[in-house]
């Protein structure tokens, strides 16, 4: 399962086939034999022959092409075993820094390089002030084929990230900071059994909205972050609250009646790790009170525990030694907001960031949102605001209160799409999605060509899912589309996704 074989159609240049590995969480051992666990690290060294015509790229410090189209790789600090990859294909390479370089099909890669050049060094540069040395060497990127599953895999020195990325204006480019910010969080300090998944999912989320703050500002950063607490939201609306899976420590081990049914870590993935993990950090921060002594604490842990794999007891125990005059206050049993209830309790997270700053960018989006929502349009009200400044989450949050209000009255959706071609012929995935549910939520027949268009562009699991299930959950027409659209674009889709899509069209 860990090996994925694509066809050439699956690929851009639906030339060559091409073959990668995804580790993460425990299918390596079905790639070469390993203790499959977080909690063991080591360095590898790999021999792979290809054919002729094609090149083979690892996660390694170093690697040099030999002959007979052999490369040799070495990766010279210790790693767990999700983090080794490989990948072999037509690919090709441009440097856009002093350490990095992106790794594309030869038809992606002018896109690529014009999309990143010298924007990685930036958000590099930042990362090591905030949080030390960035001990890896190299950190390139990897544009996958569009049959990619995910946003992005962190694997150290190459990043795997989805083709979504270049959206051809770089208003996506701040996706990679998260990835760059597991250079620290997850493969430095890791995780050391899969559910405590949030230490390096959470402690990631906050160092990427502390970079973010940095090179973007606290309103934008804040505005990004109320648009995760808004998935963490929907997600434990869909769930349950008290679904043992909105914990932050996770039981994935065998135990009780089913001595041999361990959960499969994969099944354990959602956005508690991620969302309920940045606040749980972020009360840490609360509890310091001050920024630049946080920051201080966080490079202060990356030091402790670099090349370690750990558990959030050894993270809060480092916490409590750090800061003895807190550890005096008993802030770990503060009533409702105890460590141990934080890890152990399902639900909405005790204590939430201050997101205020990011109401000069929301409160415009909310505002324009309901002028488009009114029964007569105000055109003159509507046209007095300026979204040609608009960031993509600004752009996304505005696309968010349209849909909440969708169907939108007669005809106003039309009007909307000719007013901002900004939106509605956007290359952005972020925004095609939206573009998207909300042209399905209206029933706009005459941009139904937008949904198909999109779909047989990309197969990322976040985007294709959501897409489906609002064509089968609309219309007749709509359910005629997901069934014509997934029929013809089913061989270029990863076989989970593909599986995804046949339950929710209930092919199974």
């Amino acid at each position: 399962p860990q090996v994925c074989w694509l066809a050439p159609e699956q690929t851009a240049g639906k030339q060559k086939p091409y073959m990668y590995t995804q580790g993460q969480a425990v299918l390596n051992r079905s790639f070469f034999p390993c203790f499959d666990t977080p909690s063991v690290k080591f360095t590898y060294s790999a021999t792979v022959k290809v054919p002729e015509g094609f090149t083979a790229v690892m996660s390694a410090t170093s690697w040099e092409k030999q002959k007979d189209n052999t490369f040799a790789f070495k990766m010279s600090q210790p790693i767990p075993s999700y983090l080794i990859a490989l990948v072999v294909g037509d690919i090709v390479s441009a440097d856009v820094g002093p350490r990095s370089r992106v790794w594309a099909e030869p038809c992606l890669i002018e896109a690529a390089k014009k999309e990143y050049d010298g924007v990685i060094e930036e958000f590099l540069v930042v990362g090591e002030k905030l949080f030390g040395p960035y001990v890896w060497g190299r950190y390139d990127i990897l544009f996958m084929p569009p049959s990619f599953p995910f946003g992005g895999m962190e694997n150290p020195c190459l990043t795997f990230v989805t083709p979504c990325l270049l959206a051809g204006d770089r208003s996506l480019v701040d996706v990679i900071i998260h990835e760059i910010s597991h250079s620290w969080f997850g493969n430095l300090v890791t995780n050391a059994s899969w559910g405590e998944f949030w230490l390096n999912e959470g402690f990631t989320m906050y160092a990427q909205r502390r970079i973010s703050t940095e090179v973007y500002g606290l309103p934008y950063t804040c505005l990004e972050a109320a648009t995760g607490r808004a998935l963490l939201r929907q997600h434990m609306d869909a769930t349950g609250e008290d679904h043992p899976l909105n914990k932050l420590r996770v039981v994935i081990e065998p135990g009780g009646f089913c001595l041999f049914l361990g959960v499969n870590p994969d099944d354990t993935y959602n956005e508690t790790p991620y969302e309920k993990g940045y606040c749980f950090v972020s009360y840490l921060a609360h509890l310091v009170g001050d920024q630049s002594k946080f920051d201080a604490f966080l490079q202060a842990y990356v030091n402790r525990f670099k090349f370690q794999s750990i558990t959030a007891d050894d993270t809060l125990a480092f916490f409590l030694e750090y800061f003895p005059e807190l550890k005096k206050k008993g802030v770990d049993s503060i009533p409702g907001f105890e460590f141990d209830h934080w890890l152990n309790t399902p639900g909405w997270p005790p204590y939430l960031p201050d997101l205020s700053p990011g109401q000069q960018l929301m409160k415009p989006a909310e505002e324009l949102a309901e002028l488009w929502a009114a029964d007569s349009l105000n055109m003159e009200a509507i046209e007095a605001v300026d979204i040609t400044g608009w960031r993509t989450y600004q752009l996304v949050y505005f696309l968010d209160q349209v849909l909440q209000k969708s169907p939108l009255p007669e005809g106003n959706v039309e009007r909307l799409s000719k007013m901002y071609p900004k939106i509605s012929k956007a290359q952005n995935a972020e925004l095609r999605l939206r573009w998207c549910q909300i042209v399905l939520k209206n029933n706009l027949e005459a941009e139904y060509s937008k949904v198909k268009d999109f779909l047989h562009s990309q197969g990322k699991q976040k985007y294709t899912l959501p897409l489906y299930r609002a064509m089968w959950g609309g219309s007749e027409a709509t359910r005629a589309l997901a069934m014509e659209t997934f029929s013809a674009t089913a061989p270029q889709l990863h076989i989970n996704v593909q599986n995804y899509v046949k339950k929710i069209l209930g092919l199974q």
